[in-house]
């Protein structure tokens, strides 16, 4: 008899199989037991009838709770009454170990006691189609690039100096050393992107931010490109056909996923290139005649993003910020000097920024001039200042927010569903 997954049982319809897994859920019509048995892959109905079993199975059938692990054989048979239109005529069920006083119930829980108990909580039909969704979103990243030439070069989690700014970093001791975790690949990458001319990096980032914001977390992962010989446009181009790629493949590959969590895929099948763009002068404006009292000058908010792609229904590019509010590396309009040639993605229906990206400083001594301005240890870059003094070319990147990019997709109230362990200023725990 074939062990085999719940998600491959079409293909042994009317065979003997045998499938492990987990109790999900059952009911009970005197002879009859109906189990809900989830395997991770799927979860399929195993129908227990007295008069076919043996009086140990069906004693089984009583002992077993919820979460309990078992082993159950019989015969698959088409039932489109049944979930995912299949079912199992149980011959023989053994149990592996009774889950007494499973404590996540049907019935309501708050968000504290479910986060106390994400361990568990994973385990639930929507948040494990929401992780499915994520794995796909990863995927299809790595197809992206994959597919476009790309080498995949992984970055240190240690570094030495700081990215995005100095006051957002978790300091750590490294053997008397005082280093930092990483808060991105980028400056990495650029070094690989010098051998390799395209690279991308799928890793974590750390960020020290005391946010208590549902888009916040002080962990989360990042998918980053660098382009050698990429400019401004040609970067923004990447980004609008990288995140249609996302968007197309979890429409085709997780229409189930999308049902379990209820999400209306309207907006998401609108999601097409060209996105629109607008400039920060632009953004500014907006603001301001909608009534709020927004400075030039000043980085967005959540509810100034909100603000912002409420007013278009796909995501839209607002380019051209102050380069006083952006990082060190950023390259200057040669228009306008006081602006970076940087540009932030912002998901429409209120999900703000997904995307952080532009193109790099490439002459030398305008980036040692920006790193004094910065107040940044000239020492600590000293390597990354290499990049410019051998065979500097113009070049671009971005990084992507996985779990931003999830919330959106998935329109979740809140970030921390997006990560299976979330970490925030207040929860390190499981």
């Amino acid at each position: 008899m074939d062990w085999v997954y719940i998600n491959e049982v079409a293909k042994h319809v009317g065979k003997e199989v045998e499938i492990k897994g987990w109790l999900y859920n059952k009911t009970h019509k005197g002879k009859l037991w109906f189990l809900l048995v989830r395997d991770g892959t799927g979860i399929i109905q195993a129908v227990a009838f007295k008069d076919d079993v043996d009086e140990q199975t069906f004693e089984n059938c009583d002992k077993l709770t919820q979460e309990s692990s078992l082993k159950v054989m019989g015969k698959i048979s088409e039932d489109k009454r049944a979930p995912g239109g299949y079912e199992l005529q149980v011959h023989k069920l053994e149990i592996i170990q009774v889950a007494e006083d499973y404590p996540i119930t049907p019935k309501e829980h708050g968000t504290t006691f479910l986060m106390d108990h994400r361990h568990l909580w994973l385990r639930s039909s929507r948040q494990h189609a929401i992780l499915k969704i994520r794995h796909e979103i990863i995927k299809a990243s790595r197809d992206f690039f994959d597919n476009r030439g790309f080498v995949l070069v992984d970055t240190p989690i240690f570094t030495p100096a700081a990215c995005e700014g100095t006051t957002t970093l978790f300091e750590t001791d490294y053997f008397g050393d005082k280093v930092y975790l990483t808060q991105s690949g980028q400056l990495y990458s650029e070094a690989s992107m010098m051998s390799f001319g395209k690279v991308y990096t799928c890793s974590p980032a750390f960020r020290a931010e005391k946010s208590k914001t549902r888009r916040h977390l002080t962990e989360f992962w990042l998918v980053e490109p660098e382009m050698a010989f990429f400019d401004f446009e040609d970067n923004m181009k990447l980004a609008e056909d990288h995140v249609t790629y996302i968007v197309e493949r979890v429409l085709e590959n997780k229409k189930e996923e999308l049902k379990v969590i209820e999400r209306d895929t309207a907006p998401l099948e609108n999601v097409k290139p060209p996105f629109p763009r607008i400039s920060y002068d632009d953004a500014v404006k907006m603001l301001q005649d909608e009534g709020i009292d927004f400075e030039w000058g000043g980085d967005f908010g959540g509810t100034d993003e909100t603000i912002i792609s409420e007013k278009f229904d796909k995501p839209l590019f607002v380019h051209r910020f102050p380069a006083a509010i952006k990082a060190f590396y950023m390259k200057r309009d040669a228009e306008r000097e006081e602006l970076a040639l940087g540009c932030d993605l912002l998901a429409p229906e209120g999900y703000g920024e997904i995307i952080g990206g532009g193109q790099r400083e490439d002459n030398l001594e305008i980036l040692l001039k920006r790193i004094k301005e910065h107040n940044l240890p000239r020492e600590a870059f000293e390597w990354y200042l290499d990049l410019r003094k051998y065979g500097s070319v113009p070049h671009s990147g971005y990084g992507l927010g996985i779990e931003r990019t999830l919330a959106w997709i998935c329109k979740l109230k809140h970030v921390r569903e997006s990560v299976p362990f979330p970490r925030m200023i207040y929860r390190t725990t499981p």
